[in-house]
């Protein structure tokens, strides 16, 4: 298939996905509270892609939450494309991709993320995951999680979840304090072997995350809670934010590529806490 085919194919997708997100949340909410949709460019002078985020805030589920779209393109600086594969003839790169993060009003429901990318150099591949940050052990969402992630990675390879999952746990570590983010989830990379099974992947991957969090917000989302269990919350969340600031590769890809400093770190949450 044509490498161009591939790009909007997965382009048009993301942008599907987007929407069905952004809906999904909408109606969790009731349809009272609306996203704040807010468009970019990577370059006033010259065409190198943008896209849009939507950002919804302080409603009755969600304190926060980020969908963004991007779809950049141009060349990688010289220092930045020895981290990036296919780069060493060319610096030409494209890359597309959706991604979420989800803050919640109750310390009962977890924190959420979710993302899926596509990237061209000399070559493609897809990268992504999703992970789920608890406030307090929870052992109903976790086997709610991984009995759904398995499911779907199985549908597709057997050995991708126990493959997947170790690589989401060694990823989502904050070294710096011996601690890991959240419970895991899962997370790959440089998925390149087969572009129709792999992107098929991405987009059942996709619609089981709207399932996902659906079902993990219904569960939670009516616990009552006090602000000692909220002040608890707030400190996680400040693991979420050096995890983010110090080794997220989507935030160091967006911030070295000249993404929109908004968009990228629509992750970080409205109120945090660090003792």
């Amino acid at each position: 298939m044509d490498k161009d085919i591939k790009k909007k194919l997965t382009r048009n997708w993301f942008i599907n996905l987007q929407e069905m997100v952004c809906n999904t949340i909408q109606q969790i909410e009731g349809g009272k509270i609306k996203f704040l949709k807010k468009s970019w460019e990577r370059s006033i002078k010259k065409d190198e892609g943008g896209g849009c985020y939507y950002i919804l805030e302080n409603g009755k589920v969600f304190d926060k939450v980020g969908v963004n779209f991007s779809e950049v393109y141009g060349k990688l600086t010289k220092e930045f494309k020895k981290k990036i594969p296919g780069t060493k003839n060319n610096r030409d790169f494209w890359a597309s991709g959706v991604s979420v993060v989800m803050h919640m009003k109750n310390p009962h429901v977890p924190a959420m993320h979710f993302n899926t990318r596509y990237i061209y150099t000399n070559h493609g591949w897809f990268g992504g995951g999703m992970d789920v940050t608890p406030c307090f052990n929870d052992s109903a969402i976790k086997k709610l999680l991984f009995k759904k992630l398995k499911k779907i990675c199985d549908k597709h390879d057997k050995k991708y979840f126990k493959k997947y999952k170790k690589w989401c746990d060694e990823y989502f570590y904050l070294s710096h304090r011996k601690e890991p983010r959240g419970i895991g989830g899962i997370f790959f990379d440089y998925k390149k072997k087969d572009w129709e099974k792999d992107f098929g992947f991405i987009r059942d991957l996709g619609i089981n995350f709207i399932q996902i969090f659906n079902q993990i917000i219904s569960l939670r989302k009516n616990k009552k809670w006090n602000l000692k269990q909220k002040n608890i919350q707030y400190l996680k969340r400040g693991r979420y934010v050096e995890f983010n600031l110090l080794y997220d590769r989507g935030t160091k890809f967006g911030l070295q590529t000249g993404g929109n400093v908004e968009a990228i770190l629509m992750s970080l949450p409205p109120l945090a806490k660090w003792k």
